[in-house]
């Protein structure tokens, strides 16, 4: 299934009326909590990129949202993103890069993150992911589509503090797997959050997961 947010498209609007989009996966972030972190926060003027073997994800949620935030100048602004949530997830050999660029005297620097490689996967639960696009093979199993968003029950329901119409479309699934995923993000928040083998390295120019 495949959905396209033709131009002209309000921001605003984008919460209320979501058309059907493919099961976004999760991404990893730089720092592990226990219990709820805070929801209601401002993104960064930088998106990351992710990719995932495989993501086995039960009782899943995804439906519109609003994430604002700035620009690396400061300014507000503000993305549509699919906000696909998680009761539980795990993820096969992930990857995360973010560029940050025109630093002065070195021009652009690359972080990358990698973990759950071998036999330990990345661990999560309560995830939510803001996702801009998605590429992956999925299986849902038990898939309800055209939920109103505060009446789905399989997973975690909307995160709180997320600009979005709780009568607007929303899906689940009792669970799913993804393959080969290649995803951009702008936000990721879970309960817990458990990197196996996590690695992170810095380096000049622009070096990304995909």
């Amino acid at each position: 299934m495949e959905s396209q947010v033709r131009g002209g498209t309000r921001w605003k609007r984008f919460a209320v009326v979501m058309v059907p989009s493919v099961a976004a996966t999760a991404a990893i972030g730089v720092a592990l909590a226990q219990g709820a972190l805070a929801a209601s926060f401002s993104v960064s003027g930088q998106s990351f990129k992710v990719t995932a073997d495989r993501l086995d994800g039960t009782g899943f949620m995804q439906y519109g949202a609003i994430d604002s935030g700035y620009t690396l100048k400061g300014e507000k602004t503000a993305h549509p993103v699919a906000v696909s949530a998680f009761d539980s997830a795990q993820i096969t050999n992930m990857c995360q890069s973010v560029v940050t660029p025109d630093i002065p005297l070195i021009g652009s620097v690359s972080l990358m993150l990698k973990a759950g490689g071998g036999d330990t996967p990345v661990k999560a639960k309560n995830l939510y992911i803001d996702v801009e696009n998605l590429e992956a093979d999925a299986t849902f199993r038990g898939i309800d589509i055209g939920v109103a968003a505060k009446d789905a029950n399989k997973g975690p329901g909307i995160k709180k503090g997320d600009t979005t119409n709780p009568y607007g479309f929303s899906q689940q699934a009792d669970s799913a797997t993804l393959t080969g995923v290649k995803q951009t993000a702008w936000a990721t928040t879970a309960g817990t959050f458990k990197l196996s083998g996590l690695k992170m390295s810095l380096s000049k120019g622009v070096k990304e997961c995909y």
